[in-house]
């Protein structure tokens, strides 16, 4: 029986990310340890005092949520490297060096999370958060917009969406043997979906960060991006939008 699930590697890997994935939204669904009533029934009040208790609770909130977002479209990735990885070594090492290239993965999103922890410290040092983690600017938020939208037409958004939507095209160009390697494949990967989205991920400071409206709306569409045929088109498009929504913004607050 054993050497029989052994065999099934990638059944394994698939079903470990989808619970990863799940256990992620069901503790943004809970709250993400933040008191969302008192968040949602008084937003214009002042954000919670910096302690490191709260810092840490801010960067554990930020990972998940980005294991949330960002597990589901790099799956196909993690499933096409655990089946190369089937032909050259045992089962139970291809299932082992794949959960070990989604950690790696993972980690450069830990990175990115640490930044934006440390960003909205800034934030909320100059009164431009509230309770709710939304901005109070309709400036910040109009800049926020524009920027996003104009992120998504520049060669680095293209070179990085290049690799993501495309895991053969990346494990051909980045491939590293062994359990190192993969991890190091991992923490590659995470940093093109990094340079990829980092800038939608920013766009939750206009919405709300525990907004799960706009989590799920921006988890979405960075699927769509990823996993559609069209997702440089869907991008240019996005952007216009972004762009558009921007400018009004901007245009009335000034």
């Amino acid at each position: 029986m054993l050497e029989h699930l052994l065999h099934r590697d990638r059944l394994i890997v698939a079903i470990g990310t989808a619970t990863v994935v799940a256990l992620a939204w069901a503790y943004l669904a809970g709250g993400a340890g933040m008191d969302t009533e008192m968040m949602a029934d008084m937003p214009d009040m002042a954000p919670m005092p910096w302690t490191l208790l709260y810092a840490a609770l801010l960067f554990v909130m930020w990972w998940v949520m980005m294991i949330a977002m960002m597990a589901p479209s790099v799956a196909p990735t993690v499933l096409l490297y655990a089946t190369v990885k089937r032909k050259q070594e045992t089962a139970s090492r291809a299932a082992i060096d794949a959960w070990i290239f989604l950690a790696g993965y993972l980690v450069t999103w830990a990175g990115f999370s640490v930044v934006a922890v440390l960003a909205q410290s800034a934030l909320e040092r100059f009164g431009l958060l509230s309770m709710a983690m939304a901005s109070t600017s309709a400036v910040l938020g109009g800049i926020i917009l524009l920027a996003t939208g104009l992120y998504q037409f520049t060669s680095l958004k293209h070179a990085c969406l290049r690799y993501c939507e495309s895991p053969l095209l990346f494990l051909s160009r980045h491939w590293r043997p062994g359990t190192r390697g993969a991890f190091r494949m991992g923490l590659r990967h995470g940093s093109y979906c990094v340079g990829c989205c980092w800038f939608l991920m920013v766009l939750l400071f206009v919405g709300g960060v525990m907004n799960m409206a706009w989590i799920i709306g921006i988890a979405l569409y960075v699927a769509a991006e990823k996993l559609l045929p069209f997702g440089q088109r869907l991008s240019h498009a996005a952007g216009a939008v972004l762009i558009l929504s921007g400018t009004i913004v901007l245009a009335r607050a000034i």
